[in-house]
């Protein structure tokens, strides 16, 4: 598995996030049976490259938290039954499955974990386990798709230990 990180953040990051979001993309993979070796491409970033991206890639014009790209798409969330029939699912030299991108804004990271009274570690391990379900193609459009994908951002979270009442807690 690759995890490619690419630290962009001008400001100081004092959690140990190459360590976090291992366990966690570690912990999403698994959780969904991904029968292949992964790469994940992660980029920490600010509010203002967040928001230009959002802005380009989404037509929303403001900062937000995650945003994920997917390289794969599923008939439903986490069905890998056709994706051998795609050509460019995979890297020509590792053979590893292109998953997607993850990009987070350490601002909003530090931000919300303020207003939702839980450690930094804890929202950082949040938003990873929440966009590794968007690139197995889960979402949260409906209501009941909303209630799916917590309880399995909660899943990954507590067999990560990045809940509330354990790492999440400073």
């Amino acid at each position: 598995m690759s995890i490619i990180i690419e630290n962009e953040y001008e400001g100081e990051i004092n959690i140990p996030y190459e360590k976090i979001a291992h366990e966690v993309i570690e912990a999403a993979i698994d959780y969904v049976d991904c029968p292949y070796e992964c790469e994940v491409n992660l980029m920490l970033t600010n509010n203002e490259t967040i928001h230009a991206i959002n802005k380009e890639q989404r037509e929303i014009d403001r900062p937000t938290d995650v945003l994920s790209f997917p390289m794969a798409e599923y008939e439903e969330p986490a069905d890998f039954s056709k994706i051998e029939e795609d050509p460019m699912a995979f890297d020509p030299e590792s053979g590893e499955f292109l998953l997607g991108d993850i990009v987070i804004s350490m601002d909003k990271v530090w931000e919300q974990a303020e207003n939702y009274g839980h450690s930094r570690e804890r929202e950082y391990a949040f938003l990873i386990a929440h966009s590794m379900l968007h690139l197995f193609g889960y979402d949260h459009m409906e209501e009941e798709e909303r209630k799916d994908m917590e309880k399995r951002q909660e899943e990954i979270l507590t067999k990560t230990k990045y809940t509330r009442d354990e790492r999440g807690l400073v």
